[in-house]
């Protein structure tokens, strides 16, 4: 399959940023790696070769860019706020020098995004902040409640990059014409986030897929299983 890497310099992170991209045509995908992946996980851990045929059909392209989740989320070494406000930034880099690239480049309107585990954080935070610019969001063994990561510590910054707080008020009418999958195992870690979100959404009556992987843990093997599946609905 093809690969291509590409680094930049982002005016949005005022830092180098790299990212590979895999498949030679189709439609595009962003997907997000897990706590403190790198931009090459997904590829290590052998989540795009489950992909291969996809890739190889032209049916999908990949686009993997790095995480900055060691500046934010996981920065213990500044204030909550200021590590929200980290995160922030990398969501305006996401939409405007990853997501909007890719749509011109494609002559599309949205893209679909996916992550696993806390990469499904960061594909649903996307998908439910910015509709007008996803048509599928497939999580992997997501969590979706960031409050753990803040010492207690909460803003309206903290409420609008945490899914489970304002997707009940969420309006946007591009969230009902969105594909969802919430993909867990049976005894996944994150079965009860999965389950919380999942019970916002019907609250709401937005469409999605509640799947189940049956004697599954929260680890790369299911994770294999979900992901062309989930491709296949694209």
């Amino acid at each position: 399959m093809k690969e291509q890497y590409h680094k930049w310099y982002s005016p949005t992170l005022s830092k180098h940023i790299e990212m590979l991209v895999f498949g030679h045509a189709g439609y595009p995908l962003v997907l997000f790696p897990t706590t403190m992946g790198r931009y090459y996980e997904c590829k290590d851990f052998k989540l795009i070769e489950s992909a291969k045929w996809f890739l190889d059909e032209g049916l999908v392209q990949i686009y993997c860019p790095d995480s900055i989740n060691e500046l934010s989320w996981y920065n213990k070494n500044i204030h909550p706020s200021e590590r929200v406000k980290n995160h922030m930034w990398y969501d305006e880099f996401i939409l405007n020098e990853v997501v909007s690239s890719i749509c011109h480049d494609k002559g599309l309107q949205k893209v679909a995004v996916a992550g696993v585990s806390f990469g499904g954080y960061h594909a649903a935070n996307f998908a439910f902040k910015h509709p007008e610019k996803v048509s599928h969001m497939f999580s992997l063994s997501g969590s979706f409640d960031i409050k753990s990561f803040l010492d207690g510590y909460y803003d309206d910054n903290v409420f609008f990059n945490n899914p489970v707080d304002f997707l009940p008020g969420a309006n946007h009418p591009d969230l009902w014409k969105m594909n969802i999958i919430l993909g867990v195992g049976e005894w996944d870690i994150c079965l009860k986030a999965n389950q919380d979100l999942a019970k916002i959404l019907s609250e709401k009556n937005i469409p999605f897929w509640f799947d189940e992987r049956k004697w599954a843990e929260h680890d790369w093997p299911i994770w294999r299983q979900m992901f062309p599946h989930y491709l296949s609905k694209l």
